[in-house]
């Protein structure tokens, strides 16, 4: 056992089943618990900035907080304590890869060792190959593949203890002030303590509705736990184990795996977030107007609207209208979805570099599809997951006054509503 190692938080931002967390406790007779704040992941989203300081502060004042690059600080403040070792979570994103390639260096200069553990995902990326290749191209037999693993067991529980070290602590509040502004002003709360309570409530009465009602946006019966998993406030490995013990919950376990699925491509495919991972993309539009549009749930598509104005409201969407939001960008508007990522990079607080490419790539037809050419219709969508027209209603003021006949289709009516535009493409190609 060695005197000292280094406890580097990244995106697994709880103390109960973290096994980096457990294996530096087991290895050193006391655990400097650190965090990084790095400038240029603080400046993508003022809504996972925001979420990112509620989890920060629910893990407490044991926690050194430094601000600058994660692998410098963290060999910084090894050599300043002695340490013989950082442990931290594996993670397979760009910025995780040269953030483990500068601490190998550093370790390699400074004699300190570095450690990598699981926990972000519930199969690690890679632990679940096909015959003959190196990852899943296609979710179902991954799926079939995900359901036979023999998972971990999890990791015990550890306490965080104060560490008495040298170096000036970064303000939290500084870090609100220039990157948290613009929240968006119904963002949930962060947090492994919040998380832990959403995931109580949920398995107590929201589990049982979701195989029946998960489509359907203005049900609410999907867990909203998504940021919750991307800030790792909750191990994945529990959620799926706990939602198991509970019955009946295949289809939400489901969903989950897919999480899974798509780290496992962006191992195997780092430029997933910026390339067309399976064949070149159709030729997209140069339209700035449109995109603007789109941005501000403006499309005179009630049901494309209604989920851009949630997003920006809440920080976070209904899969079931990420899904048709992007589908009209990308397949009726023509726009790259490249730029439609970007937007939702910068105010979904789940917001994740495997996940959100990954799901823009599969509605683009350019990712892990056997039907590129299909693609949802917004209305059908609409008609069949919003029959009475709630979802609508609830995100887009101009039309709550429609009955269930017209709210999403306004443009038949013989003036549209005040302040409602008429829809950016032709009508007729949505009753298509």
């Amino acid at each position: 056992m060695t005197d000292t190692a280094i406890m580097l938080f990244t995106r697994d931002l709880r103390v109960r089943d973290n096994p980096a967390l457990a294996a530096a406790r087991d290895a050193a007779k006391r655990v400097v618990p650190l965090f990084v704040f790095d400038d240029a992941l603080l400046a993508r989203s003022p809504n996972r900035t925001r979420f990112l300081l509620d989890c920060l502060a629910d893990l407490g004042d044991a926690l050194v907080l430094r601000r600058g690059d994660p692998a410098a600080e963290a060999a910084r403040l090894a050599r300043a304590t002695g340490a013989q070792a950082v442990f931290l979570a594996d993670d397979v994103s760009r910025t995780a890869r040269r953030r483990r390639a500068a601490l190998e260096d550093a370790a390699a200069r400074d004699g300190f060792e570095v450690s990598f553990h699981p926990g972000l995902t519930v199969v690690p990326p890679g632990e679940v190959t096909p015959s003959g290749g190196d990852h899943y191209r296609v979710f179902t037999p991954y799926w079939r593949a995900w359901e036979k693993t023999a998972f971990r067991e999890p990791a015990p529980t550890v306490r965080l203890k104060a560490a008495d070290v040298p170096g000036r602590r970064a303000d939290p509040a500084t870090i609100a002030r220039k990157f948290a502004r613009g929240a968006s002003p119904d963002l949930p709360r962060g947090g492994e303590t919040e998380a832990r309570a959403r995931l109580r409530a949920y398995l107590g009465g929201g589990l049982d509705r979701y195989g029946d009602e998960r489509d359907a946006p203005a049900a609410d019966a999907t867990s909203r736990l998504s940021g919750y998993l991307r800030f790792g406030c909750l191990s994945p490995l529990e959620v799926v184990t706990a939602a198991r013990e509970h019955g009946g919950a295949d289809e939400f376990v489901r969903q989950v795996a897919w999480r899974d699925f798509y780290h496992q491509i962006l191992a195997a495919f780092p430029d997933l977030p910026r390339a067309d991972y399976r064949r070149p993309g159709p030729p997209w539009r140069d339209d700035a107007a449109a995109l603007d549009a789109w941005r501000d749930g403006r499309t005179g598509v009630p049901i494309v609207d209604a989920g851009m104005r949630q997003l920006r409201r809440e920080g976070w969407m209904h899969n079931r209208v990420r899904l048709i939001t992007a589908t009209y960008l990308t397949r009726f508007l023509r726009v790259d979805w490249r730029a439609g990522l970007a937007h939702f990079d910068r105010w979904l607080v789940d917001g994740d570099a495997a996940d959100d490419p990954g799901n823009w790539q599969l509605v683009a037809g350019t990712g892990n599809t056997s039907r590129p050419n299909q693609y949802l219709n917004p209305l059908r969508q609409a008609r069949r997951f919003d029959r009475d027209g709630a979802y609508v209603r609830r995100y887009v003021p101009e039309l709550a006054d429609l009955d269930r006949r017209d709210v999403h289709t306004p443009w038949r009516l013989d003036a549209l509503p005040a302040g409602y535009p008429a829809p950016l493409t032709d009508p007729a190609d949505l009753d298509g």
